[in-house]
This record gives structure tokens, C-alpha cells and sequence, in this order.
């Protein structure tokens, strides 16, 4: 195949090319520069996408012997990505920017002009499986070793976008295998550690980077009853299942810690209350892509078994799931938790499995308690 190679600047993407290279592939790599803000340098292992990072790859193309450019995709990012990051936090919710920016920039923009220049195929450094059935549909699996699976952030792939995908690594048992397989091949991203936190907030301040984006007012922070127990500086600040820096004046009468159990941008209050009432039963969703075809269910309403995953790292839950279309032909996805899951936000992905296979997601609009009914 002719493989473009999504080349991050870290030690996955580098091995992964490597691989694509072995496989004996035409493999040309590719940095996407996604910030115009001169200078910009990671701290430690916080971001990613930094000037240091394209330097890194491009000496990770120059020892592979492959050709090596940079896209400047800042405009579309600062779109899709950052401005999507803060109207999110402004209506209350709490978005996901990885997932953002792999649906937008890496599987659609960077897929898009990857096809249309004649590339069959981009690889990237994710720890997933694509499978290929008899009838050629494709799916999205689970990697070999669950620790180090992304599948959860690949789950806004759909089926046109799989059959252009390759996941070199989804068959590595562990990321030390991966580092002394690029110490071998003489990559100087051996040992570069990994990023973590969102890229284009890299020292990890959410809060205050949001408050220079987000007009932010002082607001009554209230329990469930409505009664007043503090203020707050920002409401659009805070998201659910958060327990610091409400910085309420008095403990709870049972001496218990409270958590931000609803954000109300609208009427600017924080609603906050003890930990029992972060339990979500149900789950409804909006944004709704499949990863691969749907199953057939989807089209007839019923209900059918699957595990759900709110969070990268989290364990997915047994739940129950069915598909409703409005009138306007968008779909929901209404799902009912076999076990509760606490602290779960309006604007999280809800991430579909059965088995190793991932069915697809969607963006969590409503979470609700059979204790506590969000208003």
C-alpha cells in the first residue's frame, strides 16, 4: 500500500512507521502542526504537537529513510478542536478534545487529503485492532493488551474511515516492547516520555486558561433543595464529580465531602451534594456515529446488551442500549446501566462495546439518577 504515517513525534507513531516500512509499504510521513503560537515547547511530558515534537519526527523519518513534510492544519484545530473545547465548558458540559481531534483533524481532515493525494491507507501509533469479515465490512476491536487499548478514542471512527486505517501496534503486548523496539532500530524517541493533559492547555491549568476564554461571574452554589451553601467564581469552571476548590464555607451535616453534582450555566449555580447522588442509572445520548455497521437493532428500536465506557481509562459497565430517531431523523441513543457509574458529565463520550468489538458512540446530553434528577 501507499501508507501515509501520522508521525506525533513520540516513540508509538515512530515504531508504527517502522513497522509499516518492514511491511514493505510506500510510507511517506507526516506532522501536523496544529498551533501557530511561536516557541510553543512541551514541559516534561505535558502535550504534544510542539515544535520539539516535529523535530522528533522529522529525525525518526530521517532514520527510516522515508520522505517527511509538515501540514499546517492550525485554522481547522483552532475550528474544530479549541473553539469546540470552549463552547462546550460555556453551555455546561465537559468535552473530550482527544476525541475531537481525532474524529476532525486526524481521521477526517488528515484521511480526507491523504486519500485524495493517493494514499491508500494512515497509519497511526493507536494500540487498536481493524478486523475484516468475510463480506469485507470492517471493525474496530479492542488492542491484545487491555492496559495500554485506545480503542475508546478511535470509537468516533465509522466504517469508510476503517477501511483507510492502519494500526501497526494493535498486536504489541506492552509499551516497554515498543521502547526497546525503537532503541534497537536507533530512534531517539526511545525513551521520550509520554504526553498526557490537552495539548493546547500544557501546563494543565483548565480552569484558569478557561477563564481567560469564558466571560466568567460570581454565582450561588446550592444543594439539591436549592439551598444557598457558597459562591462561586465561574460556574462554566466546574464539571460534575468535581469535589475541590468549591471552597464552601461550612461541612455538610454529616461531615462528609459534597461533589458538583449539575453545572447550570444558564442561571450561572453549582449544584453540590454528596457522593451518593453522582450515581447515573441512565444514559442518553446524541452525536451518534457506529464504528463499522450498525447492528440491527439500531433500525428496529429494540434494546441489545452491551458495555459501556465513559472515560479512556475507566472499565466499561454492563448496560442496555436502544436507538430512537426525532422527527428531524437524528438519532439517540438511550441506554440504561446494569450498574451505576458516578460522576458522569454531559459532554463525555459514551464509547459502545461487546466483546472486544466497539459498536460505535455517542456524546452523553443527559445523565440522570433514579436518586437525583438533574433539572
Amino acid at each position: 500500500m501507499k501508507v501515509l504515517a501520522a508521525m506525533s513525534g513520540g516513540v508509538d507513531s515512530a515504531v508504527a512507521a517502522a513497522r509499516a516500512v518492514d511491511a514493505g509499504h510506500e510510507v511517506v510521513g507526516v506532522h501536523l502542526a496544529l498551533s501557530r503560537m511561536p516557541g510553543t515547547l512541551r514541559t516534561g511530558s505535558r502535550g504534544c504537537c510542539t515544535i520539539e515534537d516535529s523535530s522528533d519526527a522529522w529525525r525518526a523519518c530521517e532514520r527510516l529513510g522515508i520522505p517527511f513534510y509538515v501540514w499546517d492544519f492550525s485554522e481547522r484545530f483552532k475550528a474544530d478542536v479549541v473553539d469546540d473545547f470552549i463552547a462546550e465548558y460555556a453551555a455546561g458540559r465537559t468535552p473530550n478534545p482527544c476525541m475531537r481531534c481525532n474524529e476532525k483533524i486526524k481521521f477526517e481532515a488528515l484521511l480526507d487529503k491523504a486519500i485524495a493525494l493517493g494514499f491508500d491507507a494512515v497509519a497511526t501509533g493507536h494500540y487498536a485492532h481493524i478486523i475484516e469479515q468475510e463480506d469485507g465490512a470492517r471493525q474496530l476491536h479492542r488492542a491484545a493488551t487491555w492496559t495500554k487499548d485506545q480503542s475508546y478514542v478511535l470509537g468516533v471512527l465509522n466504517e469508510q474511515q476503517l477501511a483507510h486505517c492502519y494500526f501497526p501496534l494493535g498486536d504489541t503486548p506492552s509499551k516497554d516492547l515498543v521502547r526497546a523496539e525503537a532503541e534497537e532500530r536507533g530512534l531517539s524517541v526511545a525513551k521520550k516520555p509520554d504526553s498526557h493533559d490537552i495539548c493546547f492547555i500544557p501546563d494543565g491549568d483548565t480552569r484558569g486558561w478557561l477563564a481567560e476564554q469564558i466571560e466568567m461571574e460570581q454565582g450561588p452554589i446550592v444543594d439539591p433543595e436549592g439551598e444557598r451553601l457558597g459562591e462561586h467564581d465561574g460556574a462554566q469552571s466546574f464539571t460534575v464529580g468535581q469535589r475541590r476548590g468549591m471552597k464552601l464555607g461550612r461541612p455538610a451535616p454529616d461531615g462528609k465531602p459534597r461533589f458538583v453534582l449539575e453545572v447550570r450555566p444558564k442561571e450561572n449555580t453549582v449544584v453540590a451534594g454528596p457522593k451518593e447522588l453522582l450515581e447515573v442509572d441512565f444514559i442518553t445520548g446524541i452525536r451518534l456515529s457506529w464504528a463499522g455497521r450498525p447492528v440491527a437493532e439500531a433500525a428496529t428500536g429494540e434494546q441489545f446488551d452491551i458495555e459501556l465506557q465513559i472515560r479512556a481509562h475507566a472499565d466499561p459497565v454492563p448496560a442496555r442500549a436502544r436507538v430512537e430517531d426525532d422527527e428531524d431523523g437524528t438519532s439517540r441513543l438511550h441506554v440504561e446501566l446494569v450498574e451505576s457509574l458516578k460522576g458522569v458529565a454531559p459532554g463525555q463520550t459514551a464509547v459502545m462495546y461487546q466483546g472486544t468489538r466497539v459498536l460505535g458512540q455517542a456524546t452523553i446530553d443527559t445523565a440522570r439518577s433514579r436518586h437525583y434528577q438533574p433539572a
